[in-house]
């Protein structure tokens, strides 16, 4: 399969061949990151089903056909595949925990946004004071914490940390745009989509994976934050074109292709079109920056680089296999 491919046209019959919506996807996605795999792969994923399980996040048969369909580890593997077992393993922990998180409050906070106050307010206490979990969710959050802070530097912990509260309070800005009676314009919605996109706690880890820390210099470079930015959009963007068939049927509202779908009034493969040239823009932009600041970072922050953008490589690659979003290569690419 080429890795690399054309910029998205205006609608699907400028896709010769594309029968399926990820074909049509395949045909006009631009990905110049190749495909990689941990070969950790497989006791990552034994280690994910061991830690859901000892926390009790997959006790309901509904959370366990979940995990099953969504292959937290295998997601881990492809956006993480250089990190040795240890760090992968937290990473995929870190994934599977973040779907069931994002599940459970989906289900709360879809009608009520109240509803999720204490389910986030106990998240917030855990990672920002330190206060003990009082329910099964925070136990497993108080765990990742901890493997965490005795993984990374005190500096990259409190990074994750900060990155994974922005997240928590993100979901209460879904949940408060899917209770609207008018879905959200473009612009607030890839606004939201940027806070839930559970992206950004990872860069610390890609920090961890580096044989030194990083310094100042290079962490807080424009250029290098504007990278972290384009990775965490992109790689989340991309599992929208995927996953925007299953959620057009839930009605769900916060994904990029559904957004575009409302603006220009387009069908679903026209709407999809439109997002993959916003995500092609950004994927570009991204290797052109990360061209353009090579030379002024040391082996660590080039490591850290290319950590962001495994996700956008990872995510790619499990979106187009994940039994999640099997919707999407038996859905028409017609207009």
């Amino acid at each position: 399969m080429s890795t690399t491919h054309e910029e998205a046209a205006v609608g699907p019959r400028n896709a010769p061949g594309a029968d399926s919506l990820g074909d049509l996807i395949d045909a006009h996605l631009h990905m110049p990151f190749p495909f990689a795999c941990n070969r950790h792969v497989s006791a990552a994923t034994a280690g994910v089903d061991r830690w859901l399980s000892t926390w009790g996040l997959t006790d309901e048969p509904e959370q366990a056909a979940m995990i099953a369909r969504t292959r937290p580890a295998e997601l881990a593997a492809f956006t993480s595949p250089t990190v040795d077992a240890g760090l992968l393993q937290i990473v995929a922990d870190q994934i599977a925990y973040q779907f069931v998180y994002d599940d459970r409050a989906e289900e709360s906070g879809r009608h009520e946004p109240g509803r999720l106050l204490p389910m986030l307010s106990e998240s917030v206490g855990i990672l920002r004071d330190g206060l003990p979990p009082s329910t099964r969710l925070g136990a497993a959050l108080t765990d990742l914490h901890r493997r965490v802070r005795e993984r990374c530097t005190p500096a990259q912990a409190a990074r994750w940390a900060w990155h994974s509260r922005e997240y928590v309070h993100g979901l209460l800005y879904e949940a408060v745009a899917q209770a609207q009676p008018a879905p959200p314009p473009t612009g607030l919605c890839t606004s939201i989509r940027s806070l839930i996109a559970g992206v950004e706690p990872f860069h610390p880890l890609c920090e961890a994976a580096q044989d030194t820390e990083l310094d100042a210099r290079e962490l807080h470079h424009p250029v290098v934050r504007r990278l972290g930015r384009l990775s965490a959009d992109a790689a989340v963007w991309i599992p929208d074109l995927y996953s925007a068939v299953k959620e057009q049927r839930t009605g769900g509202m916060i994904n990029l292709a559904l957004a575009c779908r409302r603006a220009h009034r387009c069908s679903l493969p026209g709407a999809v079109l439109l997002a993959i040239r916003r995500i092609n823009d950004t994927i570009r932009e991204f290797e052109h920056l990360r061209d353009e600041v090579r030379p002024e970072l040391s082996p660590a922050g080039l490591g850290y680089v290319d950590g962001m953008a495994g996700w956008i490589r990872g995510c790619y690659h499990w979106s187009r296999t994940v039994p999640r979003y099997a919707d999407t290569a038996a859905a028409s690419a017609a207009p």
